[in-house]
């Protein structure tokens, strides 16, 4: 059933969530005190349709901007809302003034779910008049085409929050994983932060350029990471024996490892030698060019991922 749904924040993230919810019949009216927000959200659906298209059966040639609107206030959007998606500046004071001014305009029972990367739910709706109502939904980036979404309730979200979300996600073909404890950074963020700490240390170290990093994971692990979660991995690598087999004998080899992994600093030096080495590893392309390849990329990754058993 078509829904109002409400983005507040007109950036990527809330950009490409309201793409999606053009998708699946919903209208979408954005919050942003940009003036050139308008235009950029509308340059992004446009731009995201074809994709979208090939994912999903039975959408127009055009993207239907007539059922979305842009405006300058929150209020405004939330007016009339069935949904909100919070997708504003990852910060806990800009969080707390963005769901004062959404509840002035909210029924109570409307669901907030905020797109926070690192930023707990408790702590999201410490200053709330309905905290119940408040979740974290956090997806991966591009929110359109990446169908991961991590639900994560707080200390006072109600009990109903969690599956109502849900429900709403996955009618939007997204995946749906449910954090059991709150940590900083949920459960998908703080594995890619794991592997990018080595990463920035390997570099740090010498062991590797920035180019040679990538390219090792997008050739190597990343191949299988595409397609499975590092359990079911190292369950193949086990053999006949499967996960068992592998920890029994490899494990060892794995803690081996674990100890030597780096704490790198982001110092300014570490900085301009990462940037210089990716900057080196683009060589001309500009970040368009990336973002359609990586799109394209996603879209026949989804495809192909629909036949999967996995």
């Amino acid at each position: 059933m078509p829904q109002h749904i409400a983005v507040l924040g007109g950036g990527l993230i809330g950009a490409s969530w309201s793409a999606l919810f053009l998708a699946y019949g919903h209208s979408v009216h954005i919050s942003d005190p940009d003036g050139s927000a308008d235009a950029f959200c509308r340059g992004f659906v446009r731009r995201a349709w074809p994709h979208l298209r090939d994912l999903t059966q039975g959408l127009p040639d055009h993207p239907p901007l007539d059922r979305l609107r842009v405006s300058s206030t929150i209020a405004a959007a939330c007016d009339g809302a069935s949904f909100v998606q919070e997708c504003g500046p990852d910060r806990i004071g800009p969080k707390h003034a963005m769901i004062k001014e959404a509840e002035t305009a909210l029924a109570p029972h409307v669901l907030i779910a905020s797109s926070t990367s690192s930023l707990m739910a408790t702590d999201i709706q410490a200053q709330a008049q309905h905290p119940d109502r408040i979740l974290v939904a956090h997806p991966m980036n591009p929110p359109h085409l990446v169908p991961l979404v991590e639900l994560v309730a707080g200390r006072l979200t109600s009990p109903d929050a969690i599956p109502q979300a849900e429900a709403f996600y996955t009618s939007l073909n997204r995946v749906t994983i449910r954090v059991q404890k709150e940590r900083p950074g949920h459960l998908a963020n703080r594995l890619t932060s794991a592997l990018y700490q080595e990463a920035v240390n390997i570099v740090a170290e010498g062991i590797a350029s920035v180019e040679d990093v990538d390219r090792a994971i997008a050739y190597g692990p990343g191949m299988r990471w595409g397609l499975m979660g590092p359990h079911l991995i190292y369950h193949l690598g086990g053999g006949a024996g499967g996960y068992r087999q592998y920890l029994e004998h490899l494990g060892p080899t794995q803690q081996t490892r674990w100890a030597d992994l780096g704490r790198p600093t982001l110092t300014d030096d570490l900085i301009e030698q990462l940037v210089l080495g990716l900057e080196q590893e683009i060589k001309e392309l500009d970040t368009q060019e990336l973002e359609d390849a990586r799109d394209r990329a996603l879209v026949a990754l989804a495809k192909l991922k629909q036949g999967l058993p996995f």
